[in-house]
């Protein structure tokens, strides 16, 4: 199903829950317990990409400094 198609149908049923009455809508509460979480795994996303881009830099050198060891 394409992205277009998919799109449509969840925006048909949010729209007849809210006619229904039954959709979810969010308390202030829920709401920044949804930013908190997010923004959580936000800063742990960018911690790790830092790690692995600082272990790539040392590979990198320890690897330039094994080759002019052989040279």
């Amino acid at each position: 199903m394409d992205r277009h198609k998919q799109r449509d149908i969840a925006s048909k049923g949010g729209k007849a829950a809210h006619q229904k009455g039954t959709a979810h809508e969010w308390t202030s509460e829920e709401a920044r317990e949804a930013g908190r979480k997010g923004g959580m795994a936000s800063h742990r996303r960018k911690q790790e990409q830092q790690q692995n881009d600082e272990g790539s830099s040392e590979a990198r050198l320890n690897e330039e400094m094994v080759g002019n060891d052989l040279g």
